[in-house]
Order: C-alpha cells, then sequence, then structure tokens
C-alpha cells in the first residue's frame, strides 16, 4: 500500500554562506521556514524539486522536508530535525539564533 502524501517544503544548504534555505513562492531561496513554499501535493513537490535541481552549483543537499502549517497559515517544521534546522547551530548565538534572541 503507497504512503500518504504528506506537505512539504524545498530545503537546501547554500554552498557558499553553509546556510540553510527554502525555496518560495517566486523560485528564490530564502532563509526562513515560514517563508518558504507549502507544498502541498506530490506533484507539486517533485516539480518544484525537478527545477531546483537544475540550478547552479550553489545549493546542495536539496531535499523534501515534512511541514504543517502553523494558526498563522504558515509552513513550519513538523519533525525536530527541520526545527533544528531551521533555527540554526544551538551552541551559541549568531545567524538564525541571533535574530531569534
Amino acid at each position: 500500500m503507497a504512503k500518504k502524501f504528506t506537505p512539504k517544503v524545498l530545503t537546501a544548504n547554500d554552498l557558499l554562506s553553509g546556510d540553510v534555505i527554502y525555496w518560495n513562492d517566486n523560485g528564490d531561496w530564502v532563509d526562513a521556514f515560514e517563508d518558504a513554499l507549502y507544498l502541498d501535493t506530490e506533484k507539486l513537490a517533485f516539480h518544484v524539486l525537478r527545477l531546483a535541481q537544475k540550478q547552479g552549483l550553489d545549493k546542495v543537499g536539496l531535499y523534501l522536508a515534512d511541514a504543517e502549517l502553523g494558526d498563522d497559515d504558515k509552513p513550519r517544521p513538523a519533525h525536530f530535525r527541520e526545527d533544528f534546522r531551521a533555527t540554526g547551530p544551538s551552541n551559541y548565538h549568531h545567524g538564525k539564533q541571533a535574530e531569534l534572541a
């Protein structure tokens, strides 16, 4: 039996900065999970993944991460791993952690 599709966002790492990034509805890469394009169908998710894979070599580790909609109708991580990636390193405040402080 086929597994039911769960909504996704497309994520990767920026090779030059090392930042975790997300594909948005304009086809650009953004830093914030909540600004990512919410991919609510399997067809759309794999179409976006194929488009992103055709871009340059400065984005690495592209994959579709499970997401859910928050109360504000913006995507949020559905798994601890993605929540951790979305907020950045936790050992000291820099990058995305500094923005949260």
